[in-house]
């Protein structure tokens, strides 16, 4: 399903550094489009598309020795930005956006001119520190090569379902879910119809999980995620009651939590979890806009809950992970060629609407990966 509308630590690599030598070179000036951290929303207030400013600059493209030319394809917008718009980001691994200075996150773009020996002209790479730019000149060592075949030509799928976003879903539901084949276990999932909710349901299904649940926030996203993606139930948190319709759907209770939001939704989930349940602590997202420490504190209540009941709740990182990476994204990729799991996108075009299509993702105007289509 492709929907149109008007991620710091980098994957497996296979190319490095020592292997950049001499290649071709460009010299004529272009002009590029970048995008900049106009300004700060503040700790407790949500973004807006004036935090970002667009500027055209004058990029020349006289290679050095290991570096390239790409030319942007598509980039990524994720939650985890709203955190590096904050002068401290409140978690050691990802450094603030600059004032005044180009934004960055996950891209994907075709090298159009090199001076590194492991890639040349044509070759599709992608970074978890792409500027947001059309154009950049970029070191190639700290690029990973891709291969198109990996995503059947889909190529905004390696900054999703076959890149670090699919790596959060199948390491957090293999890693921390504890799903296993036969033992009548019971999912639910909350952000559902995100990015990397819309994953984790699926592969929960196909890991063994008998019901699968997801929470989102519109009727045509739980069509969508009951419709398009197989899960067996789908609760609008916006028009139902949640705790309610859970104990309808869920009966027997809830074995497995893929939480991505954190909050009262979660309180109301963990709630009706089973002794010996699990929580995969993925992300927060209702709790970005606001001063707290990452991972926010949890209720008395909750936290009782927690231990009296013996679930376990602890944060996944997928960048502890990464010896993993390489399988793992194989995996993706043969589920999704195979048609076992299915991807959702929301792209916007054009890099002036980088702002646009990341507040819309904090505020879950997507349905799956919300993607900035740059070039074709």
């Amino acid at each position: 399903m492709h929907l149109v509308s008007p991620l710091s630590a980098s994957l497996p690599r296979s190319i490095g550094s020592a292997l950049c030598g001499h290649l071709s070179n460009a010299t004529t000036n272009m002009q590029v489009q970048r995008v900049v951290l106009n300004s700060r929303p503040g700790n407790n207030r949500e973004p807006s598309p004036g935090n970002f400013r667009l500027e055209q600059i004058s990029l020349t493209p006289d290679l050095k020795d290991g570096q390239v030319l790409v030319r942007t394809l598509y980039l990524s917008v994720d939650p985890y930005m709203r955190c590096r718009m904050n002068e401290d980001t409140g978690a050691d691994y990802l450094a603030p956006w600059n004032l005044s200075e180009c934004v960055d996150g996950g891209g994907v773009g075709v090298v159009e001119s090199s001076r590194c020996s492991a890639l040349t002209e044509g070759d599709v790479v992608t970074s978890f520190n792409w500027p947001w730019q059309t154009h950049a000149v970029m070191v190639g060592g700290g690029l990973q090569k891709v291969d198109s075949q990996m995503v059947d030509g889909h190529l905004s799928y390696f900054l999703g379902a076959v890149g670090i976003t699919g790596l959060t879903a199948l390491l957090g539901v293999k890693e921390k879910g504890h799903v296993t084949k036969g033992a009548n276990q019971t999912m639910v999932v909350s952000g559902a119809a995100g990015a990397c909710g819309s994953l984790a349901g699926q592969i929960g299904r196909l890991d063994g999980c008998v019901k699968v649940v997801g929470i989102c926030g519109s009727d045509e996203k739980c069509k969508a995620l009951v419709e398009d993606l197989g899960f067996s139930a789908a609760i609008n948190y916006r028009s139902q009651d949640v705790s309610a319709r859970l104990k309808e759907i869920c009966p027997d209770g809830v074995d497995v939590y893929f939480d991505n939001v954190g909050g009262t939704i979660s309180d109301t989930i963990i709630e009706q979890m089973n002794k010996g349940g699990h929580v995969i602590l993925c992300g927060q997202i209702s709790q970005y806009n606001k001063d707290v420490p990452y991972p926010p504190p949890l209720t008395d209540k909750t936290q009782e809950i927690l231990q009296s009941r013996s679930i376990t709740r602890e944060r996944f990182m997928v960048l502890s992970y990464m010896s993993k990476a390489e399988a793992s994204l194989f995996e993706l990729s043969q589920l999704i060629k195979s048609a076992q799991i299915k991807v959702l996108e929301t792209v916007v075009n054009g890099i002036e609407n980088m702002g646009v299509a990341f507040c819309s993702m904090m505020k879950g105007g997507n349905i799956g990966k919300q993607i900035v289509k740059i070039s074709d």
